[in-house]
């Protein structure tokens, strides 16, 4: 065994215990920009790919690292994104988000990630790899956007900083509500204070995130693994490797999985966040509908949330940010029929009663 893969863990460890102390959750601010119309977490997303973008493309001039550019599938990319997308929304969390959230002891995550390990596998090495293949044509498309433009990578990173720039500010620069929001009294002083009590805001988190993200390509790069975070094959080599007990299966990006449930571990069991929660029989139907859309989805796509959303937007491939938008429009899809569509219907109902109310108040007087 190469004992350098051991560092995927300490990088998991980070990612798991940042996103849960954070809450930095893809899944919520994707639907919470059409629900809510929120956007705070989607410009934290940003963030982070700004910052490993910067990273990244300073330590690939030093020859730090080796950025790969490859073809990629449009039509699977798209596809995949999209059911991968409605996956989340069912799920309650991303791939990411499912692993750290099992970390907390919810079992509907448990569920999910289950479903979602199982169906990337199925879907990479079983029965339903003819249908990703078909999916998947090769096609000719460049992923870089930098070959396919002739604009310089250092272009699209200034141009993505500054677009990310005006979105902080203009955002940090909005009246806070006057409504005032008690506050836990804080109970914990000094280090134990900044790691499990202080609540931070999403830009932070996003650095760190960031951060954590550009941690990841020199120390895969030295395994052998030419990539940074990446969750779903990961999650399908756990699968397989339960089956066959095949301990090639077992690289970095099993212990970076392996590291965020760790670290989100420690996160809520330090911040007294930890229970184990028994989700209704809604939830786990759901649950295991969401995993199995995540995992096929991802699979098609070639990468999920982390993979696609983060790391090769990052890389300014093309398949990133198609795979980014699809995804979002797959989320969006699905939060209409869980969230927006009853919010109407309760809505509606509201305003029959109140009207038949006040018609029968009419015919009283």
């Amino acid at each position: 065994m190469n004992w350098l893969i051991l560092t995927g863990i300490i990088v998991g460890i980070l990612l798991g215990f940042i996103m849960q102390r954070t809450r930095f959750c893809l899944a919520g601010g994707f639907r919470d920009m059409y629900v809510q119309k929120n956007n705070k977490m989607f410009y934290a997303l940003l963030i982070a790919i700004a910052v490993q973008s910067i990273g990244l493309f300073t330590l690939s001039a030093f020859g730090v690292v080796k950025v790969p550019h490859e073809s990629y599938p449009l039509i699977g990319t798209i596809i995949g994104s999209f059911i991968f997308g409605i996956g989340i929304v069912l799920a309650g969390g991303c791939a990411t988000g499912t692993w750290y959230r099992a970390g907390e002891g919810l079992i509907g995550s448990w569920v999910a990630l289950v479903a979602y390990g199982f169906t990337s596998a199925v879907t990479k090495f079983g029965i339903l790899q003819p249908v990703m293949g078909r999916v998947n044509q090769p096609t000719q498309y460049r992923t870089s956007m930098a070959d396919t433009t002739g604009i310089p990578n250092w272009v699209w990173v200034i141009a993505l900083s500054l677009i990310t720039l005006f979105f902080v500010v203009k955002t940090l620069r909005k009246p806070k509500p006057k409504i005032a929001v008690p506050k836990l009294k804080q109970k914990y002083t000094g280090l134990r204070h900044l790691l499990f009590e202080k609540r931070y805001h999403p830009f932070v988190a996003a650095i760190g995130v960031g951060l954590v993200a550009l941690l990841a390509w020199p120390l895969s790069e030295m395994t052998g693994r030419m990539h940074g975070l990446g969750i779903t094959t990961p999650s399908a080599n756990i699968s397989q490797f339960l089956v066959t007990g095949d301990l090639k299966l077992i690289d970095w990006g099993v212990m970076l999985v392996l590291g965020i449930f760790i670290g989100s571990y420690i996160a809520a069991c330090g911040s007294r966040e930890f229970k184990w929660r028994l989700p209704d029989k809604k939830t786990i139907r759901n649950s295991v509908i969401g995993g199995v859309c995540m995992g096929f989805g991802a699979s098609v796509a070639g990468g999920c949330s982390i993979g696609n959303g983060l790391v090769e937007t990052a890389m300014f491939s093309w398949k990133g940010w198609v795979a980014l938008a699809s995804m979002i429009l797959g989320t969006w899809f699905m939060s209409y029929f869980m969230f927006v569509k009853p919010m109407k219907q309760a809505k509606k109902a509201t305003q029959s009663q109140t009207a038949q109310v006040k018609s029968h108040q009419t015919q009283t007087t």
